[in-house]
C-alpha cells in the first residue's frame, strides 16, 4: 500500500490522497483567514486557500456575504488587494467598513450581465495583482440573451453553460496567479425529489467540480439580549475540502453590525480543549469566574 500511496503523491502531488483521519496540515498552502477561529480550525489548514475557487451557499440571510467580506478585511490586513464583483447590487458599504473592510483600497465592480462580470473576474485574476476576489452572487449573473429576451422567454441552461466556460478559462490563471476567488451563491429547490435533499444550487454542476472548498452555512437559531434579537446563531459545514478532511461543522455567532463574535467562540474553543471549566451557565478559568 505505502508503494502505491507514493507512486500517486510523486504523479498527482502531495496531498492527493490521504487518511481521513489524519489531522496533520497535509497541503503546505498559502491561507486566508476567513474572520471565523472556529472555522479556520475545520478548514483544516488555517483558513481558505489561496490560487483556488472557493463556493459559498445557502439560503437568504445565513451569514454568507458577511463571511466573504470577514475574509477581505483579513486579507487587507495582510497588505493584499481585494476586489468585490456585486452582481447583485446589493454590498452594504457601512457595514462592510464595520466588519473592517478597508473601503477606499477595495476595487468593486457592478456589471451589468454575467458575461461582463465574469471578463472582469477573468482580467482581474490574470493581473497577478488581486489577493482575494468575490462573486456576489452566482444566481445574480445573468446571462445577455436573457437580458436582452423578454420576460417569460425559456432560455434553458444558459447560466450553466455560462458558468462552466468561464470556470473552464479562470481555473489555471487562478492556479498561477494564487488569487482566491470565492463564488457565493444561493438555494433553489428541485422539483418532484422523493428522497435526498430537493436542495441544489444554482448556476449547473460545474462549480461544485471546479471549487477546493465548499461552505454550506445556515442560520440556526437567534441570539437575544433579554427579548431584543441581536445576532444569529450559525452552522457551517465544510461540505467539500481538497485541501484537508471535509465534513467538519462548525457553529458561532453573527452579531448584528458587528460579524463573527470573536469572544464567544473563544469560550468555546476553551471549553472544547478544556482550558475553560463550564457549570450551569457560568464559565470559569483557573477557578476565575468569567
Amino acid at each position: 500500500l505505502e508503494a502505491a500511496l507514493s507512486q500517486i503523491e510523486r504523479s498527482f502531488g502531495k496531498g492527493s490522497i490521504m487518511k481521513l483521519g489524519s489531522n496533520e496540515n497535509v497541503v503546505e498552502v498559502e491561507t486566508v483567514s476567513t474572520g471565523s477561529l472556529s472555522l479556520d480550525i475545520a478548514l483544516g489548514i488555517g483558513g481558505l486557500p489561496k490560487g483556488r475557487i472557493i463556493e459559498i451557499y445557502g439560503p437568504e440571510s445565513s451569514g454568507k456575504t458577511t463571511l466573504a467580506l470577514q475574509t477581505i478585511a483579513e486579507a487587507q490586513k495582510k497588505g493584499g488587494i481585494c476586489a468585490f464583483v456585486d452582481a447583485e447590487h446589493a454590498l452594504d458599504p457601512v457595514y462592510a467598513r464595520k466588519l473592517g473592510v478597508d473601503l477606499q483600497s477595495l476595487l468593486i465592480s457592478q456589471p451589468d450581465t454575467g458575461e461582463q462580470a465574469l471578463e472582469i473576474t477573468d482580467t482581474l485574476v490574470r493581473s497577478g495583482a488581486v489577493d482575494v476576489l468575490v462573486v456576489d452572487s452566482v444566481a445574480a449573473l445573468t446571462p445577455r440573451a436573457e437580458i436582452e429576451g423578454e420576460m417569460g422567454d425559456s432560455l434553458p441552461g444558459l447560466q450553466a453553460r455560462l458558468m462552466s466556460q468561464a470556470l473552464r478559462k479562470l481555473t489555471a490563471s487562478i492556479s498561477k496567479s494564487k488569487c482566491m476567488v470565492i463564488f457565493i451563491n444561493q438555494i433553489r429547490m428541485k422539483i418532484g425529489v422523493m428522497f435526498g435533499s430537493p436542495e441544489t444550487t444554482t448556476g449547473g454542476n460545474a462549480l461544485k467540480f471546479y471549487a477546493s472548498v465548499r461552505l454550506d452555512i445556515r442560520r440556526i437559531g437567534a441570539v437575544k439580549e433579554r427579548e431584543e434579537v441581536v445576532g444569529n446563531q450559525t452552522r457551517v459545514k465544510v461540505v467539500k475540502n481538497k485541501m484537508a478532511p471535509p465534513f467538519k461543522q462548525v457553529e458561532f455567532d453573527i452579531m448584528y453590525g458587528e460579524g463573527v463574535s470573536k469572544t464567544g467562540e473563544l469560550v468555546d474553543l476553551g471549553v472544547k480543549a478544556g482550558i475553560v471549566e463550564k457549570s450551569g451557565a457560568w464559565f470559569s478559568y483557573n477557578s476565575q469566574r468569567l
